[in-house]
């Protein structure tokens, strides 16, 4: 290149760095629009998380859910995409107590850099059930609808904090899905008392269910563990197929987010000791179902849920 052609350059070269400079300059100075004139940026784990955060966030909140329905949380790894929506995010939400196992790391590391928070945090410890060889609390606080309540105000909190003029937006959002939560908890209670005493026992592929038996006043047996990262052995099947077969229970259920081999076997050994028990159904566990059903709201899981234990279980059909 000759001296004139060189110099010539040298101006369109200073322009592209100064054009490039300015797209960057604005996209960091958009990057830091204040939250309060946009919607507040929330990247959740699972089904339930995100049904509630746009529930008590409404249209102040736009919501990244990183879990689909029938994901496993226990065994869920982040993707480079999922990464980058939990860096974007102006707040992240997860269920903790060792839920996302997988992504306990990760999640820790964002803590240090951006606001981050476990909806569990406002649970009181003494509410935690623990479970044998288990480091961390149960975390399906879901299935104790009062306890999802806790949750539900941890959220509300957090949003006020980092979007605090929009104070009285969540408030109210909040008071309204409490009011739902409060009756869905009557409607379950009601409904689970319905089956007959001594068929109330809940036999499922792993242990999420333990809350729920508390609350709703069911006894509950799992083949595997509280985590589903941990495999059920022979002996965990044949444990449990003694117990229903010897208390005569009719049913056992399957799970959206565990694959049903193990309650296979466990209706095998159920039939070699001489009963027949069936399927029950399929619960939710930990997803919630397809967006735009019933299913795939919390509520809607919840719901769904304690009528088809109620009926497999034999209790009396619903008046109307």
């Amino acid at each position: 290149m000759t001296d004139r052609r060189r110099w010539r350059a040298i101006p369109l070269l200073v322009l592209c760095v100064l054009l490039l400079g300015g797209c960057a300059a604005r996209s960091v100075t958009a990057d830091r629009e204040p939250v309060a004139a946009r919607q507040v940026r929330v990247t959740t784990t699972t089904t339930m998380i995100t049904d509630a955060v746009r529930r008590i966030g409404g249209d102040r909140v736009q919501v990244t859910g990183l879990m689909g329905p029938g994901v496993d949380p226990h065994l869920f790894k982040a993707s480079a995409r999922d990464v980058r929506s939990l860096r974007d995010a102006d707040l992240i939400l997860y269920g903790g107590l060792g839920l996302e196992g997988k992504m306990g790391d990760l999640l820790a590391d964002l803590a240090a850099r951006q606001p981050t928070a476990a909806v569990t945090d406002g649970i009181p410890r003494a509410a935690l059930l623990t479970h044998p060889g288990s480091p961390e609390p149960d975390p399906h606080v879901w299935f104790d609808v009062a306890l999802w309540e806790d949750c539900a105000r941890t959220i509300a909190d957090r949003l006020a904090t980092l979007d605090p003029q929009h104070a009285d937006v969540y408030r109210v959002n909040l008071d309204s899905y409490l009011a739902e939560l409060s009756a869905l908890d009557t409607e379950v209670r009601a409904r689970i008392a319905a089956i007959p005493p001594a068929q109330r026992l809940l036999v499922t592929s792993h242990d999420a269910f333990a809350y729920f038996g508390r609350r709703y006043g069911i006894e509950v047996a799992a083949i595997q563990g509280i985590s589903t990262a941990a495999e059920a052995t022979t002996a965990d099947v044949e444990r449990v197929a003694e117990l229903l077969a010897s208390r005569r229970v009719p049913a056992a259920f399957i799970e959206t987010s565990v694959p049903r081999r193990t309650v296979d076997a466990l209706l095998a050994a159920t039939a070699e000791r001489g009963f027949g028990a069936h399927i029950g159904g399929e619960l939710y566990t930990d997803s919630a179902g397809e967006p735009g059903t019933p299913e795939g709201t919390y509520p809607g899981m919840v719901r769904t849920n304690a009528e088809l234990i109620a009926s497999a279980l034999g209790a009396p059909g619903r008046e109307g």
